[in-house]
């Protein structure tokens, strides 16, 4: 593989060439031009075009054989039939990198999907970067770079913008003109032949004009890739990313509780969680976010102080805090004698500070500035409504003065349109981010806080786990030699003590005078549960009986249970029943699963077991491989927590237990592909250990020439 030169080539090139440029006007080869000259791109720009001429000034280039040998960059604006011999012609003269902005690949099907195949196999042969194709282009405002057909060039600034969706940089690039922001980078990625999510994580991170990264996925090509990227840059920098397309109209059928609720969404949610990156679920949130991120320290504690002028929306603000991880702490004595000083008597001196409705611009001044004082106070949210009596800029250009004199983040919520505009604006200008309404305020400052909390950890901790490897690779040989897409329970025990899984004592027994055997070996009393490779959810056919006191009631048992399910499955082969020790008093049930996700592999999921978690859906995700963090925190993060960890004296659940448990399943799931999910449904937790009381494990199809 040749070697790829710096990707500086296409961000900050020297030399740009525009391959198809245009002298008529609209068109995309002649507004790339447009744009490249109008950004006051100083380096050498050659337009090329078989009729030759002049193109904004510049003379034009009849061939691309006749480019200036080296060039950095090359914007392609042909037709589809002609890009991939560009390429090559491209490739001949040692361009560093393309932009395929033509349409027509990927995206349709047939010969595109060939064409672009095709296209990305001779930029990697020459080692020439490609971005697209079918996108906008890209934008670098402080290089004097406009390589796209964007309508308007955006201000610099320190936001990082790419997006998988030509249409929507057209359409944020327009939103963003009128708000006024600035970006650093603006990229289209298009159909991702080559740069993607994942390689512009990894450019951006070193970057020095990037402050915040906020992106638009709709898929992910490499999910490992991706993970490695995020978890890399958000140590140092925000990301914000918008994720569509995580409905579960096109997944897979699946056979498991597990398969049923693990979804492509969970996936994302689950890689975003364990790497840092900040979701953001429409456009306003995403721009919400990178606006405080960009023009604000963190808050380096979770306390915030709110200074207002209307009580309603300073309750407002108040609650949104309390229900998030902010606290709205106390005024410290010293700081409610300041603010008495200057403040009406009947004003709410605590948290929030409310100076009232004919509250004059000093006396903003003055409560920012006692708020900011504050030792306990983290952050700063000045909530202000419009009155008859309020002086909106005069009220701004206090709290600028106050913020100014302080390094802690500032906030306002300017709460209206129209009349409050003028104030805004000018926060705005001075880097003070101004909401509309608490709400999203508060979001900001708390995914502010969290990013600093993330900063501080310390890096993921991977336990050293080993299983027998020898015992499932022959256990699964041997299901797939039978035809058997499943390992059910009975099969499946030797595989969860090889990787050290805690399971009950369990013995299969073929005949009614094998169980009691089996019960008297055991103990009772004693669980029973039909064996069969065919019938993997056993409450379908009435397949358990459970608290089996004695030898009688085994082998009524043993007989109810082969004789139902023979009667209500007469195609499946009956293996005779488990028996199995039960479970301590006291004990509840969990449930722990995984499915392989085709982007980010096998996603493991915990909650409350039994038949009911379809119903429930109290679940929460993360990706293998699990730290002992992931571990600790998807147990903590059900809403059922509270119920393992005891109510009403009830003794906690063994979270460790459980925690070794999940940490096994990872390890497991990561090595053996084949697996395409598993479930152990029940897992029974008490005060003193864990036992996976039954567990089934689908098998990924098997691949012959390449296909399925």
């Amino acid at each position: 593989m040749p070697e790829f030169r710096p990707l500086s080539c296409l961000f900050a090139p020297q030399s740009v060439a525009v391959i198809g440029a245009s002298a008529t006007a609209g068109k995309v080869g002649h507004t790339v031009v447009k744009n490249m000259v109008e950004a006051g791109f100083a380096g050498g720009l050659y337009p090329v075009n078989p009729k030759g001429g002049e193109i904004m000034g510049k003379s034009v280039t009849t061939s691309i054989a006749d480019l200036p040998p080296g060039l950095d960059m090359a914007v392609v604006c042909l037709p589809r039939g002609m890009v991939v011999e560009a390429a090559r012609e491209l490739a001949g003269r040692r361009c560093g990198a393309v932009v395929v902005i033509t349409a027509g690949f990927k995206e349709v099907g047939g010969e595109g999907y060939h064409a672009e195949k095709e296209l990305a196999e001779v930029c990697d042969a020459a080692g020439m970067h490609l971005l697209g194709p079918n996108c906008l282009g890209m934008i670098n405002g402080r290089a004097g770079v406009n390589a796209s057909f964007a309508a308007g060039r955006p201000a610099d600034g320190s936001i990082a913008f790419f997006s998988q969706s030509g249409a929507l940089c057209t359409a944020i690039l327009d939103w963003a003109l009128g708000q006024d922001i600035g970006f650093s980078k603006f990229v289209s990625l298009g159909n991702k032949a080559r740069i993607d999510e994942a390689t512009m994580l990894d450019y951006l991170a070193d970057d020095p004009d990037t402050k915040v990264i906020l992106g638009y996925i709709e898929n992910v090509e490499s999910g490992e890739r991706f993970l490695r990227a995020a978890r890399r840059v958000t140590a140092r920098k925000p990301v914000i990313i918008i994720k569509s397309g995580t409905t579960a109209a096109g997944a897979r059928a699946a056979s498991s509780h597990t398969g049923a609720i693990a979804g492509a969404d969970q996936a994302y949610e689950a890689a975003f969680k364990q790497t840092g990156v900040i979701r953001a679920r429409d456009v306003q949130t995403l721009f919400n976010l990178a606006e405080a991120f960009s023009t604000q320290p963190l808050p380096t504690g979770p306390n915030l102080t709110i200074v207002t002028n209307a009580g309603g929306p300073g309750i407002i603000a108040t609650d949104a805090a309390a229900r998030s991880s902010l606290r709205i702490t106390r005024a410290s004595a010293e700081t409610i004698e300041k603010l008495q000083s200057f403040l009406p008597s009947y004003a709410a001196l605590f948290n929030p500070i409310d100076i009232l409705g004919d509250a004059a611009p000093e006396r903003f001044r003055r409560a920012v500035s006692a708020a900011l004082d504050e030792r306990a106070t983290n952050a700063v949210l000045v909530v202000l409504a419009k009155t008859t009596s309020t002086d909106v800029e005069g009220s701004a250009r206090a709290v600028i003065e106050a913020a100014r004199r302080s390094d802690k983040p500032v906030y306002c919520c300017f709460m209206g349109k129209k009349h409050v505009a003028p104030g805004r604006r000018l926060l705005q200008e001075a880097g003070i981010p101004c909401y509309e309404f608490p709400e999203p305020a508060v979001a900001a400052i708390e995914a502010m806080y969290r990013q600093f909390m993330r900063r501080g950890r310390p890096e993921p901790v991977y336990p050293d786990i080993k299983g027998n490897r020898i015992v499932p690779e022959r256990i699964i040989a041997e299901a797939r030699g039978r035809g058997e897409t499943e390992i059910v329970e009975f099969q499946a025990q030797d595989i969860l003590r090889a990787y050290g899984l805690p399971t009950p004592q369990t013995r299969l027994a073929r005949s009614s005078f094998e169980a009691v055997a089996a019960a008297e070996e055991i103990g009772y009393p004693v669980v029973l549960k039909i064996a069969s490779p065919q019938i993997s959810h056993k409450s379908d056919v009435g397949g358990v009986a459970v608290n089996v006191a004695d030898m009688e009631q085994v082998k009524q048992a043993f007989w109810d249970l082969t004789s139902r399910a023979q009667r209500l499955r007469p195609e499946a082969y009956i293996a005779g029943c488990l028996v199995q020790q039960m479970a301590p008093r006291g004990s509840k049930e969990v449930i722990i699963g995984f499915k392989r996700d085709p982007q980010f592999g096998p996603l493991v999921m915990f909650g409350l077991g039994g038949i009911y978690v379809e119903v429930l859906k109290d679940i929460a995700f993360r990706l293998a491989p699990l730290s002992t963090d992931d571990a600790f925190a998807i147990l903590r993060e059900i809403k059922s927590y509270l119920l393992l960890k005891g109510v009403l004296g009830e003794a906690p659940a063994d979270f460790p237990a459980l925690q070794d448990i999940l940490l096994r399943m990872s390890r497991f799931a990561l090595d053996f592909p084949e697996v395409a999910e598993a479930e152990f449904n029940p897992v029974l937790v008490g005060p003193d250990g864990a036992l996976v009381a039954d567990v089934r494990m689908t098998l990924e199809p098997v691949k012959n020439g390449g296909g399925e």
